[in-house]
């Protein structure tokens, strides 16, 4: 059972955070005694949130597994996706600046497209998480395919984690916690994965730049879906017809969404020991460049700064759904106490 081995000391029990142990096709805590399956290589780790019935989590879940998100149709090879990100010039720079050796983890990855990607090279160690079955089938199928050595799948649900505290360098979450009851709360959850020192990079809706998707999702709701052209996405020539449907369900039929701004996620970062370091789009006045470097301090900006770069987002349409990315630092071992007062972190998400 190679794929279970791979690194397993990583892996924790999601109820109780004891060591897990590979067992004939499956895995168990050697803590509670929990027995969790395996699946073409891809531990079943998804716990259901405590307590709660008609959850976020599981219709978000249900959602997914119906249409996973991205799809696999415009991509055959591992070249044909190392193009595909390298257009993508997130993707690209986080391939060049995230460390060879380096301990990487996607959480919410969705088909695992990132995640292969930033497998590819560098011999780094690379997890991809997601609630969806489905959807990590289609990436570990890629991956095999493809030979991609360095990157390994697990279902589980980012507020139950079944991955060992302080042990990422980087921890990916993008466009995922809009998606959940508590985002807040799924940060909290992920952001302790973090080694001290080590980086978290979260990509969420924004409150303002979102306007523009949510007056489009009013009249294609109006006109029975008979304006979608109105969506650049749909539009695009070089799309095809899976990929165009991906991007139009998950945009505007998605089950839940939540929307948030910059001074928010700062007080996130600040209240939880994280330190800003970029964001995009930046808060500063000037542009953003191709040779960016994401993980070295930036200024995060007055408030009057964060609220014209969102209304920026808002007056260019909401391209890409108006998604926007905040990275933070974790506090090194022994300052990782939070960083203002709780009264400013109140004060801070205002902006």
């Amino acid at each position: 059972m190679p794929d279970l081995l791979w690194n397993s000391a990583l892996l924790v029990c999601p109820v109780c955070e004891g060591r897990l142990r590979p067992d004939s096709g499956k895995i168990e805590c050697s803590d509670c005694n929990a027995c969790y399956p395996v699946e073409d290589g891809i531990p079943l780790l998804f716990v259901p949130n405590e307590g709660q019935t008609g959850d976020v989590t599981e219709i978000v879940k249900g959602f997914y597994e119906e249409n996973p998100f991205p799809n696999y149709d415009d991509l055959d090879s591992s070249h044909s996706l190392m193009e595909k990100a390298e257009r993508g010039v997130f993707a690209r720079l986080l391939n060049e600046q995230i460390r060879g050796g380096a301990t990487v983890l996607e959480v919410g990855c969705g088909t695992g497209q990132l995640t292969n990607f930033l497998g590819m090279s560098w011999n780094r160690q690379v997890f991809g998480s997601d609630l969806c079955l489905n959807s990590l089938r289609l990436g570990n199928a890629f991956r095999d395919r493809n030979n991609i050595k360095n990157t390994r799948f697990l279902q589980m649900n980012l507020f139950r984690p079944a991955l060992r505290r302080s042990a990422f360098d980087v921890v990916v979450c993008n466009g995922v916690l809009h998606h959940t009851a508590d985002p807040l709360g799924g940060f909290r959850s992920i952001s302790r994965l973090v080694k001290p020192g080590g980086f978290i990079v979260i990509g969420l809706y924004n409150k303002i730049g979102r306007w523009t998707t949510d007056f489009r999702r009013f009249l294609f709701r109006l006109s029975g879906d008979r304006l979608k052209f109105l969506d650049a996405h749909v539009r695009n020539p070089t799309y095809n017809e899976a990929r165009k449907r991906a991007w139009f369900l998950d945009q505007y039929k998605h089950p839940h969404e939540s929307k948030h701004t910059y001074g928010e996620v700062i007080s996130w970062f600040e209240s939880n020991g994280f330190e800003f370091t970029f964001s995009i789009p930046k808060t500063e006045s000037d542009p953003f460049k191709a040779d960016e470097r994401l993980f070295e301090p930036h200024s995060k900006g007055t408030k009057s700064d964060r609220f014209f770069t969102q209304l920026g987002m808002l007056l260019q349409g909401g391209v890409d759904g108006a998604l926007f990315v905040m990275i933070g630092r974790r506090a090194p071992e022994g300052k990782v106490e939070a960083l203002v007062p709780a009264a400013d972190a109140r004060r801070l998400a205002s902006a």
